[in-house]
């Protein structure tokens, strides 16, 4: 009989070894650094960038200098960096390759010229929303979002959507006591346990309602993106301001709409005709 041919796997020690060949330490130290830039900590000096990343202060400072001299992060005049345009760039690029954000763009305009009010689709990033279109109405007071910004999933109607999607183990790991600190509007719940109740009641109905959690003065209804198979990949909201619109007038007037684009959306995802 002829020898058996070995079969590499993921354990394997050669195609590990090789695996690490081919690794450039210097760039992964690099992608380190500058995923630390996020919404709640937009600029860094270079010795809080060296504790979070755990890397001796003369790596980080040789990595900051290549980032800045090729556009990646900008220098600001008090010492912190901040990411440069190129990283922007590099974004903006990522999110016009998603298939999702260019099915769902021209569905959402048309939904915030129906309805006047600010729209915005989002996916579930750890226990983060992360905002991938907004469709912002110039009358609505919130917080400084746009594309690329993360909120707590727990205080948004979106969030609180893809929530009550995961399964038990996922929801648990995903959600801590942590990810209720954030500041929030009067009517946040503080904790998973409380949470619970409403998310078994958004997977029922089908739709989420965020009622002065997020902030004061600030309400919205999301529905689900689903794609092939039915999972849930994504939420699309309408946010509007409180003392305009009642809870009970957003799920008689704004929810039904906002249902139909979801559909039409998440038809043409998964291979159908709107």
């Amino acid at each position: 009989m002829p020898p058996k041919t070995k079969v590499a796997t993921a354990a394997d020690p050669a195609e590990a070894a090789e695996k690490r060949e081919y690794r450039v330490e210097a760039l992964a130290k690099g992608l380190r650094i500058l995923s630390l830039f996020d919404e709640q900590r937009p600029t860094w000096r270079v010795t809080d960038l060296a504790a979070a990343a755990g890397l001796p202060m003369p790596t980080v400072y040789r990595v900051v200098q290549t980032l800045a001299s090729e556009g990646y992060l900008d220098h600001l005049p008090n010492g912190d960096y901040r990411p440069g345009v190129r990283t922007l760039t590099l974004g903006s690029a990522a999110l016009r390759s998603l298939d999702l954000v260019g099915v769902a763009t021209p569905r959402l305009q048309r939904l915030g010229e129906s309805t006047g009010e600010t729209v915005n689709l989002a996916v579930l990033t750890g226990d983060h929303v992360l905002y991938l279109v907004r469709l912002r109405n110039s009358d609505l007071v919130t917080a400084n979002i746009q594309v690329g910004s993360t909120l707590p999933a727990v205080t948004t109607s979106i969030g609180k959507l893809l929530l009550a999607h995961l399964d038990e183990d996922d929801l648990a790991s995903r959600i801590t006591p942590e990810s209720f600190a954030a500041q929030h509007g009067p009517n946040a719940k503080v904790s998973l346990d409380e949470l619970r109740t409403e998310l078994e009641q958004i997977r029922q109905q089908g739709w989420a309602m965020q009622d002065e959690e997020l902030a004061y003065g600030l309400r919205s209804v999301a529905g689900p993106v689903t794609g092939e198979g039915g999972r849930v990949v994504a939420g699309v909201n309408l946010a509007v301001q409180a003392r305009d619109w009642s809870t009970q007038r957003i799920v008689r007037e704004l929810r039904p709409t906002l249902l139909d684009t979801c559909a039409e959306i998440s038809a043409l995802l998964s291979g159908g005709h709107a």
